[in-house]
């Protein structure tokens, strides 16, 4: 298939150091992008004082950055490749700049869900568009490398978050979680408009059907996934239905276009859907450990919220080291298999976690944590770079996509699965009745954790 976009940068990348200070501006907007995933959560009790909002209410200060995010960023990677990908990304990234500002003086609730739905809008582009042009920037031997480096930014904004969150709104003040992001943005905006590798686009018409179609789907499915064991089940399950009759719509349309948004060839790869099905699989447990871990450490182990946050750490700090070294690894060393490792550890860390009784010392909880981190760190960059490697250079936005979509989706997955278990459902399997709910929905995370990792093993002799 030859490459339908007129990009200036070479299959070897662009020169150094310009090839730095292009990286520099992608990885900004995507740390900034997931640590305003993460960062508000804390703020909520504060916000909604200072502006009157009920706790029913406020949650949607994180649901609409989350829901905005995850329906639009399929849409966005056929953006870039229509209208030019370093221009998407660059306005992407303006408007996530001045949104922050927008979200900052808000005076009233829906002001702020409001600049927080264009923050998500502004995120899919920049995060959707993004990691496909590191395939652009970068020679293909190197592309494991940044993708760890990427690893490690999108964990470290992801973790970061609630103690950050903590120390500005303590410190400074609510607005101020989004002011942080003005000098950022501006820094990655100039690095962006001087280093990103220029191109024109495809030009080909986009389908607002299909749009219509993608956006409602996926924002269906995930409003029901973040609602799941909050509202009635009629509900939950009306908007799955219609979520489900709307992605087969949009599938079906697909088919039939010259110009797909999503081009569906990109699935002929057995190599890439199965990277992709292992990546949903792994965020969807991640995302119950993020979750569940800290009820577990405060309701069940009693700790407090410090000594939690403390005991975390070994997960965060050994992605920081295990990430870059797994991507770069995997220029040397087969992807598949690093990854497939990379994720079984992880799931071991993940049962040895659930295993733990109330009898237990702390060293016990940190190396079963870092073994996770270890895990995670070896899956995420390797499994990338087998997505980006294995489609078109033509498809490498809309395998971005993709990628961007299935951690999103992953990550909702697994809060809805710890919603659940909270409501009792999921603990009633469990006949003998001695597991707890975390405990149960930790077993959950590894169950997930393990079937990444055969999904991820099958690869292998393909």
């Amino acid at each position: 298939m030859s490459d339908t976009l007129a990009i200036n940068a070479e299959p070897s990348g662009i020169p150094i150091p310009a090839r730095y200070f292009a990286a520099m501006a992608i990885l900004i907007g995507i740390f900034m992008g997931a640590l305003d995933t993460s960062i508000v959560n804390v703020a909520l009790p504060t916000i909604a004082k200072e502006l009157d909002a009920t706790p029913a209410a406020i949650i949607w200060v994180v649901n609409a950055y989350h829901v905005a995010s995850a329906a639009t960023m399929i849409t966005f990677a056929a953006v870039g490749a229509v209208f030019s990908y370093r221009r998407v990304y660059c306005i992407g990234l303006a408007i996530f700049t001045l949104t922050s500002i927008g979200c900052a003086v808000a005076n009233d609730l829906w002001t702020l869900v409001a600049f927080r739905s264009l923050q998500g809008f502004s995120y899919a582009a920049m995060v959707s568009i993004g990691i496909g042009m590191y395939r652009k920037i970068y020679p293909p031997e190197l592309l494991g490398s940044i993708l760890g480096i990427n690893a490690l930014i999108v964990a470290l904004g992801t973790v970061a978050g609630p103690t950050l969150g903590g120390i500005i709104v303590s410190t400074l003040g609510w607005p101020w979680l989004f002011l942080i992001n003005v000098p950022f943005g501006v820094a990655a905006l100039y690095l962006g408009l001087r280093n990103l590798p220029a191109d024109e686009g495809s030009g080909a018409r986009l389908d607002l059907s299909s749009i219509g179609y993608s956006v409602l789907a996926i924002g269906f499915v995930v409003i029901a996934i973040d609602q799941a064991g909050r509202w009635d089940n009629g509900i939950v399950w009306t908007l799955l239905a219609c979520g489900a009759v709307l992605a087969t719509v949009f599938l079906r349309r697909q088919r039939r276009l010259d110009a797909p948004l999503l081009p569906l060839d990109i699935f002929a790869s057995k190599r890439f859907s199965f990277a992709a099905a292992a990546s949903l699989a792994a965020f969807s447990a991640q995302g119950i450990s993020f979750v569940a871990l800290p009820f577990l450490f405060q309701s069940v182990y009693g700790y407090s919220a410090i000594q939690s946050a403390l005991l975390f750490t070994p997960w965060p700090v050994v992605v920081t080291v295990a990430a870059p070294l797994s991507g770069r690894l995997s220029d040397k060393i087969n992807a598949t298999l690093l990854s497939t490792i990379g994720v079984g550890i992880f799931a071991l860390g993940l049962f040895l976690i659930a295993s733990m009784d109330h009898a237990h010392d702390v060293t016990d909880i940190l190396w079963r944590l870092g073994l996770c981190g270890l895990g995670f760190g070896f899956f995420q960059a390797p499994n990338n770079k087998e997505m980006l490697s294995n489609v078109a250079r033509a498809r490498s936005g809309a395998a971005s996509g993709v990628l961007a979509t299935a951690r999103t989706l992953g990550q909702s997955l697994g809060a809805a699965v710890v919603a659940v278990v909270l409501s009792g459902v999921a603990s009633q399997l469990f006949a003998s009745g001695k597991v707890g709910q975390m405990q149960t929905a930790l077993w959950i995370a590894g169950a997930i954790a393990m079937a990444s990792c055969c999904l991820s093993l099958v690869r292998i002799h393909r």
